[in-house]
């Protein structure tokens, strides 16, 4: 049986969840998908655009969207449902996940992510190097966490919320759809929807 996986986006992003796919899927042949990109290859791997994806003949095809922009990822899982191309999840071997963890479809887990106990977590869910999510935690669709972002228990956090670089979210907090959690931050109090914070403790952005 051939199978066909594209990782969609040829940048940073997807340069780095192709290696895990390499080694999760061996046996399939895997393309960077990428419209906005010129043609050819990038380590070892064909560039091709979403219609090539399409064209190229194979039993099973499936996408992992690697792209950082969470707006673009959902568009980009409503093209793959359209085309009914599902969604597969990359994994690196080093992730811990613990007891009662649901993931749903799409998830890119870079290596040394530790997810613990029962949690939940949404669509299209990306976790940078180190990133940790612990206990009771709730986690909507679209989410990213940037490398080393931290996570503790009892959290709930928003469609399309970014959490940065080193950021620490204490126990118990809610962050809200659309939210941005600066480099570095330490969160110490509910962060509403589509506000950005930094500092610490963090605090509202606000422009001179």
């Amino acid at each position: 049986m051939t199978t066909l996986i594209g990782v969609y986006g040829a940048a940073g992003c997807g340069r780095g969840i192709m290696p895990l796919l390499r080694i999760q899927v061996a046996q399939a042949e895997l393309v960077f998908i990428d419209d906005g990109q010129a043609l050819g290859q990038i380590n070892g791997h064909k560039i091709v655009t979403w219609q090539d994806f399409l064209d190229i003949p194979a039993e099973e095809k499936a996408v992992s969207i690697a792209i950082a922009a969470s707006k673009t990822r959902q568009l980009l899982a409503e093209k793959c449902a359209t085309a009914e191309i599902p969604l597969i999840e990359a994994r690196a071997a080093s992730v811990v996940q613990m007891d009662d963890v649901t993931i749903k479809d799409g998830a890119c887990l870079s290596p040394f992510v530790t997810l613990t106990s029962n949690i939940s977590i949404g669509r299209c869910f990306h976790a940078n190097l180190y990133s940790y999510v612990e206990h009771d935690c709730v986690i909507g669709d679209f989410v990213t966490f940037a490398p080393g972002a931290k996570v503790n228990g009892n959290v709930s956090i928003g469609d399309h919320a970014y959490i940065g670089s080193g950021a620490i979210v204490r126990q118990g907090i809610t962050i809200g759809a659309g939210a941005v959690v600066g480099m570095g931050a330490v969160v110490t109090r509910d962060v509403k929807p589509g506000v950005t914070v930094v500092g610490n403790p963090a605090k509202p952005l606000t422009k001179d």
